[in-house]
């Protein structure tokens, strides 16, 4: 099971990017599959995930109507739409992958972790 992210960058605040996490060795339709940031001197929270098995997303509070996760079965890929962003988006960002069921919002469900990509956010 190997992840990649990708997409990250600099953005003004308000503007949008999308991530992208590039997936092999497992079917995305039997794991969950999730987005989570780390930013300097926080701990790693979860952002939007769904679930393997019909596809069910959720999202934290925070990114609710601004985010968008979404899967590609066919090209093994995960995407994270962020519109709106704001300053406190600034993170580092990483996907990740669970057969785990349950508790999707929190990082210690999930088995396999890609690299991240920053995103920053300025004013």
């Amino acid at each position: 099971v190997q992840l990649q992210a990708s997409g990250g960058g600099l953005v003004q605040s308000g503007g949008s990017l999308r991530l992208s996490c590039t997936t092999s060795g497992f079917p995305l339709n039997s794991y969950n599959l999730g987005w989570f940031r780390q930013a300097p001197g926080k701990g790693r929270e979860g952002v939007a995930w769904i679930r393997g098995s019909d596809g069910h997303t959720d999202y934290a509070d925070s990114v609710k109507g601004r985010f968008t996760i979404s899967r590609d079965t066919g090209q093994n890929m995960i995407y994270l739409q962020m519109n709106s962003l704001k300053i406190e988006d600034t993170a580092v960002y990483y996907c990740a992958a669970s057969r785990r069921w349950g508790g999707l919002s929190f990082p210690k469900r999930y088995d396999y972790w890609g690299k991240g990509t920053q995103v920053t956010v300025s004013s």
